[in-house]
């Protein structure tokens, strides 16, 4: 069934998902009618010869001299000089995602922007087309110009795209698709790139594969407990309560639900090793900073960013600076921060499961077999290397700014850099999440207890399904792959 997404509403981040695959974008009259206002307001602007940057100027520093006086050239002078992207292609989803942000950031009415620029992206959205977007370009200072600006050449049938997953010219992907080319002038072809929605759909996308890794974790930690037979004190309510942190209250309580009926076997210390007692602390302080950052991509969310805006009720052109992404940035590297620490305690927590010495006399690497077999011992190592790469990126971005354009943006906040780096960390956080559930199945077979708590005989059931007893050795690449997917799927239910 086609997901429908209504732009007379504030995006959600499950619009953003859902935008993967084709949807149908609604135009609505109350968006509609915002639109046509706005674009017949700028019609008057410019019939009083009224400066407006973009439509009558060059562009960035260059916006003391005059723009090309024909508008649908304007356009061209808008976009050739974008054509400057390097580096690998973005996701498809990431640019789907972004275009659909896009739409709806022209549907709030304030960019006059054309009426059929909305249209278009709505019936691109409808079908499988994704423009080639090159990653490498963007500093998130007057929006992301560069990749925007590919996407926007792809819709005029520039450049390339895919369709059902084939890279072709742009212009046989529209026709394929059974879209026309879109005609656009200056003022439609900056408002398509003035803006921060690769920057926001990133971190939005990057947002929600963090929360998932963050409750799949809460998950795990508990089963792990359960399966050493750990004693639950450090879950205690009162305990979190005199804390008072938000966030480690509402962890704590979200892992009592999961490790409800966990028996402690008496045979572990009093108490556990950090990455066991204290995770409540570490998880509730990721669940605050994620708060931060669901607050920030909300507003982005329902954000206008473009220069200049439109208020045709005050007869007002208004030059600012509402595509300058500072907000997403800082965002994007509190994620980066927090999937970072959060892999920490994933990697942490599998180094003690493998070893003899501390996980309650399981044999080492959880082999069936020591030394004939080998168990988690190659699953272990790739974790290591995954949270090292998370952790040798985690230079925050949003801090490193680069004066350029000829001090026009003597300031950037690189937060198109920071929102693809997180974005890509939780990818590999994602991973370190399926190899410790892969280990945790692994200890139930070579002779850790049964669960205890229902919960956590749940969630054990869930991976067990997926991922048979390493015995003998094989491949466990993509038992990891099944295991992130299976444990992140069942750790809903406890959100």
């Amino acid at each position: 069934m086609t997901t429908e997404v209504d732009l007379d509403v504030p995006l959600r981040i499950a619009d953003l998902r859902a935008a993967r695959d084709p949807v149908k974008v609604v135009v609505g009259a109350q968006a509609r009618e915002r639109v046509t206002a706005a674009r017949t307001f700028l019609s008057a602007v410019l019939g009083d010869d009224r400066a407006v940057y973009g439509a009558t100027t060059g562009f960035g520093a260059l916006v003391g001299y005059a723009g090309r006086a024909d508008l649908r050239d304007q356009a061209d002078n808008t976009l050739a000089h974008l054509g400057a992207g390097q580096g690998p292609e973005l996701d498809p989803e990431v640019v789907r995602a972004t275009l659909l942000l896009r739409a709806a950031s022209l549907a709030r009415g304030a960019s006059g922007v054309s009426p059929h620029v909305i249209d278009a992206l709505a019936a691109m959205l409808a079908t499988t087309f994704v423009p080639v977007v090159p990653r490498l370009g963007s500093v998130g200072a007057s929006g992301d110009l560069i990749p925007l600006g590919a996407a926007a050449q792809a819709l005029r049938g520039r450049g390339h795209a895919y369709l059902d997953g084939v890279r072709l010219p742009a212009a046989e992907a529209l026709q394929r698709a059974g879209l026309e080319p879109l005609p656009l002038d200056g003022r439609d072809a900056l408002a398509l790139v003035n803006g921060t929605s690769l920057t926001t759909a990133a971190t939005a996308l990057a947002l929600d594969a963090a929360r998932c890794a963050h409750r799949a974790v809460q998950v795990l930690t508990c089963l792990l407990a359960d399966l050493l037979g750990s004693d639950t004190q450090f879950l205690d309510a009162r305990l979190l309560a005199a804390y008072g942190h938000p966030g480690a209250v509402d962890v704590g309580a979200r892992m009592r639900r999961v490790g409800a009926g966990i028996v402690a076997s008496g045979a572990r210390p009093l108490q556990e090793p950090y990455s066991i007692r204290c995770a409540p602390q570490l998880l509730g302080a990721a669940e605050d900073a994620l708060r931060f950052v669901d607050a920030v991509v909300g507003a982005d969310l329902a954000s206008v960013t473009d220069n200049p805006l439109f208020f045709p009720d005050e007869d007002l052109v208004v030059h600012g600076g509402n595509f300058f992404g500072q907000p997403a940035a800082f965002a994007a590297d509190v994620l980066s921060m927090v999937v970072a620490q959060v892999g920490n305690l994933a990697e942490r927590q599998l180094d003690l499961l493998v070893d003899p010495n501390r996980n309650g006399g399981l044999p080492p690497m959880l082999a069936a077999g020591p030394g004939q077999q080998h168990g988690l011992q190659g699953v272990q190592l790739a974790a290591t290397a995954l949270i090292t790469e998370i952790r040798r990126d985690t230079m925050p971005a949003s801090m490193q700014s680069v004066p350029t354009n000829l001090h026009n943006q003597d300031v950037v906040p690189l937060g198109t850099q920071a929102a693809l780096r997180a974005l890509d960390q939780t990818r590999l956080l994602h991973l370190i999440v399926g190899s410790l559930a892969v280990g945790l199945r692994q200890a139930a077979y070579v002779g850790a207890r049964a669960p205890t708590a229902p919960g956590c005989a749940e969630a054990l059931a869930a991976v067990a399904a997926v991922v048979p007893p390493i015995d003998p050795d094989r491949p466990l690449d993509a038992d990891v792959r099944r295991a992130a997917d299976v444990i992140a799927d069942f750790s809903v239910s406890f959100s």
